[in-house]
């Protein structure tokens, strides 16, 4: 695991989502040790007249931006390593995209392994029977 939740500004692109969702698993898999093979990514867009940021559209901004969300199990990373994914995946994403705002959220979410998993079991069991 990780879940992955990616929103990026503007009309769907298939050649953005592609890359955007190959840099942040390689960030994810490399800073985070993250396994590849169950490292999922979500890509969404969101027109720019939509993305109000401090009141004003992106469209009237001339700028892009993005969200991520990351779901991980809890205590599985350390703050320093957090730390590290949130400068790489700003810089990353920042080159990828293009013109991004500053105002460009990322979260990392730290989920309770008794509540969170795949394939119908939680990582708290996954960990137990391991």
């Amino acid at each position: 695991m990780p879940h992955i939740n990616l929103q990026i500004s503007g009309q769907p692109n298939a050649e953005l989502t592609r890359r955007s969702s190959a840099a942040v698993a390689e960030i994810t898999q490399r800073v985070l040790g993250k396994k590849p093979e169950v490292i999922v990514v979500s890509v969404q867009y969101q027109p720019h007249e939509s993305w109000i940021i401090g009141g004003v559209p992106l469209s009237e901004q001339g700028r892009n931006a993005f969200h991520l969300d990351i779901s991980v199990t809890d205590e599985t990373n350390t703050k320093a390593e957090k730390a590290q994914f949130l400068k790489e995946v700003f810089e990353t994403l920042s080159g990828v995209i293009g013109n991004v705002h500053p105002v460009s959220y990322i979260y990392v979410i730290d989920a309770r392994a008794a509540a969170y998993g795949y394939g119908g079991l939680t990582q708290e069991y996954r960990h137990q029977h391991g």
